[in-house]
């Protein structure tokens, strides 16, 4: 009887084991492949390898030249940033694109540390920081991510794709506040900036004060920034929102355009979907004089 339980118990964990297994295996294909090209570099600035997805406009050609879109949320709508990209450019509302998707860390909960800025803490919170809070560790790292994309994402596909200078940063949620870091701090190495339901709240929304304060840098840039907001988004996350937009309408120089949009009944993880097209459309009008 004993054996008998003892053989029971490790067919039990065997099974677990090739349970937990296949959801491993289908979490990294899910998450860390793609169903385009994808590259590993290693990032000095970072000191780890890290993936990168490229999708490739239809036809691509060596000797033409292609729109450049950042995205910092990997696999997340990339299918409907390809659909999106398809339909439009084949209706001559936008251009064929190459997109570079940038995948967190399979093994590791690297999202936080590389999209929060460094102005706010890593592991987020509503409340306002404490004074006494400052170690170096507890903030986002989003200056070297930024630093990554500058100096090593942007060269490596400049070496290896057709790119030209028309360039797009993208971000969901926690990237969302990346790309208001980086239109803020970082203005001429994109020329739009599209965030979808930025996490503008975290310590206090300092994200916004910080974003209001560093949009004296975008001073004589001609640059275009899209915002959307989910009509089902917590109090918070829309209360940040609306920050945003009021330091715009205050701070924002001329040559700063920017559109948004609400996605009615859309919760926080809908709204990037029903924003990709329209953002991509929006982002066309400012480059035809439109907005």
């Amino acid at each position: 009887m004993k054996l008998l339980n003892k053989k029971n118990i490790t067919a039990v964990v065997c099974a677990t084991l090739f349970i937990y297994g296949g959801v491993i295996t289908k979490s990294y294909f899910d998450e860390y492949t793609s169903n385009f090209i994808d590259h590993t570099i290693y990032s000095s600035v970072l000191e780890e390898n890290r993936k990168i997805f490229i999708r490739l406009p239809e036809g691509y050609d060596d000797n033409k030249s292609y729109p450049l879109i950042i995205k910092s949320d990997g696999n997340f709508n990339l299918a409907r940033w390809h659909e999106s990209i398809s339909n439009l450019s084949e209706q001559g509302s936008i251009k064929d694109s190459i997109v570079v998707a940038i995948p967190n860390l399979f093994w590791l909960d690297s999202r936080n540390r590389d999209l929060v800025p460094p102005y706010a803490r890593k592991d987020v919170q509503i409340e306002a920081r404490p004074y006494d809070q400052n170690s170096p560790e507890i903030f986002g790292k989003a200056d070297l991510f930024l630093t990554f994309i500058e100096n090593e994402v942007l060269p490596f596909i400049e070496n290896k794709y057709a790119v030209n200078g028309n360039r797009v940063l993208s971000g969901f949620s926690a990237g969302g506040s990346f790309v208001l870091y980086t239109i803020t701090t970082k203005p001429d190495l994109f020329t739009g900036y599209f965030a979808f339901s930025p996490a503008a709240w975290y310590d206090n929304s300092v994200v916004v004060k910080e974003f209001a304060n560093g949009l004296k840098n975008v001073n004589d840039k001609s640059l275009f920034l899209y915002l959307s907001l989910g009509g089902a988004e917590n109090k918070i996350i829309t209360g940040s929102f609306k920050g945003l937009l009021s330091a715009i309408n205050s701070y924002a120089p001329e040559s700063f355009k920017s559109d948004y949009s609400y996605s009615e009944g859309a919760g926080h993880g809908e709204n990037p979907y029903i924003s990709v097209p329209k953002a991509l459309i929006a982002y066309y009008k400012f480059r035809a004089g439109e907005i």
